[in-house]
């Protein structure tokens, strides 16, 4: 599903990850994590295709992502949903408008783009808010609708940095426990985080990474 072969990247001479290897199986549910500045949101960028290695390859879905034309990265990504920890939602927008904007891109039929919004705000309990502006949402909302607008699309992969960063525990167990039933669903699941709370309820494998290095590779336990 995803494999990256020594794989390292720079930001202006400064390194962000260095030598990482590793792979993800279909329905995985990986959790990376470790300090601030760690590398963790440059390893999602990378396998996202927002960005490029300066050594080393990555394959996501046997697609090498170095090497796809221009052309191909929107394909590339439409395979995938990215939920990020400061929502991005188009606040003047309803819920149902900013979950439906990546079909918009994709250019579906207004009937079939419905169709996905509702079914993706229901599988995140947001259906009943679907005609709610999201400058009034709630922070708990707020990352609900941005989770249906992550797997609208019906994503292989699901990535998300930091999804529970701006939470109150409560919320973050909810959080938590949705990206649960989505990866009970089939869907591979690669996750920063640095809230163990959120480690131990999914329950899943971790990564540990440490000034850009892959420090450990384990089962459930951080």
């Amino acid at each position: 599903m995803i494999q990256l072969f020594h794989v390292t990247k720079y930001y202006e001479g400064c390194l962000a990850l260095s030598d990482i290897s590793l792979r993800i199986d279909k329905g995985e549910c990986v959790l990376l994590t470790g300090p601030s500045g760690a590398g963790k949101t440059s390893l999602l960028k990378l396998i996202f295709g927002a960005e490029h290695p300066d050594d080393g390859q990555i394959l996501v879905q046997n697609r090498n992502i170095a090497r796809l034309r221009r052309a191909d990265v929107p394909y590339h990504r439409r395979t995938m949903g990215f939920v990020l920890q400061d929502f991005k939602l188009l606040p003047h927008r309803t819920v149902f408008e900013n979950v439906a904007l990546p079909l918009i891109i994709r250019g579906l039929s207004s009937f079939e783009s419905r169709r996905k919004v509702i079914e993706a705000l229901r599988a995140v309990g947001m259906e009943h808010k679907q005609t709610t502006l999201a400058s009034v949402l709630s922070a708990g909302e707020q990352q609900r609708a941005c989770i249906a607008r992550a797997i609208v699309n019906s994503p292989i992969i699901l990535l998300a940095d930091e999804p529970t960063g701006n939470l109150d525990p409560q919320l973050t167990i909810e959080i938590a426990e949705l990206f649960k039933a989505i990866n009970a669903r089939g869907t591979t699941v690669m996750m920063a985080t640095h809230n163990r709370q959120v480690v131990e309820q999914l329950n899943g494998r971790v990564l540990r990474l440490d000034c850009g290095h892959l420090l450990s590779d384990q089962g459930a336990s951080a």
